[in-house]
């Protein structure tokens, strides 16, 4: 596991962080072929598991929390199967992707979708979302764990590959980390979800 994501578990107690532990050797694990690239990524976020995961499970709106999505149509019920066409914002070197939903698990909080096409060079992207509560100080927190594995487009190499396909998660889980807080702090906020 990378040194950054130990230091990100360190806030856990021990049982919360061999739960975590656990959970990241089982579902964010991927056999890395040559030429792919993977990482994983977490952030930390002061509300409620059900605020969070209730933005997290929406496959037919991912445009609630990432900002580079300026539309999605789904085809399907919502369920594992079901397919979501979304439309990228301009100025991206991408414009459209099709995606399918491989795991919505609502017990465990475990989203998976994998790239099936579209107008963009990131082939093969197959991605899990994590959900895990935990208390500090005895107020509930909410720590999301990313994971992704893609292949690396020829005359990219690994690292610039997953530079952009990093920062473009991080920007997502940060803006998942301020609606899910505003919505915890404000509780009369007016938010579809």
């Amino acid at each position: 596991m990378e040194h950054r994501l130990w230091s990100e578990l360190d806030h856990l107690s021990q049982e919360d962080r061999i739960k975590v532990e656990q959970s990241i050797s089982l579902h964010h694990s991927y056999i890395v072929q040559d030429p792919q690239c993977s990482s994983i990524l977490v952030e930390r976020i002061q509300a409620p598991l059900d605020i969070v995961w209730s933005i997290v499970r929406k496959f037919d709106a991912p445009q609630t929390y990432k900002h580079f999505i300026s539309s999605c149509i789904m085809k399907g019920d919502g369920s594992v199967g079901s397919t979501r066409d979304i439309t990228l914002v301009s100025g991206l070197p991408a414009s459209t992707s099709t995606e399918r939903l491989e795991i919505l698990d609502d017990d465990q909080h475990i989203l998976s979708f994998r790239v099936l096409g579209g107008e963009h060079r990131l082939k093969n992207y197959s991605s899990k979302t994590t959900v895990y509560e935990y208390e500090v100080d005895g107020m509930p927190e909410t720590l999301v764990i990313e994971s992704y594995v893609v292949d690396v487009p020829e005359g990219n190499s690994k690292e610039d590959t997953s530079t952009f396909a990093d920062t473009v998660i991080r920007c997502n889980l940060g803006s998942l980390a301020k609606l899910s807080e505003r919505l915890a702090f404000q509780p009369d906020l007016k938010f579809e979800l």
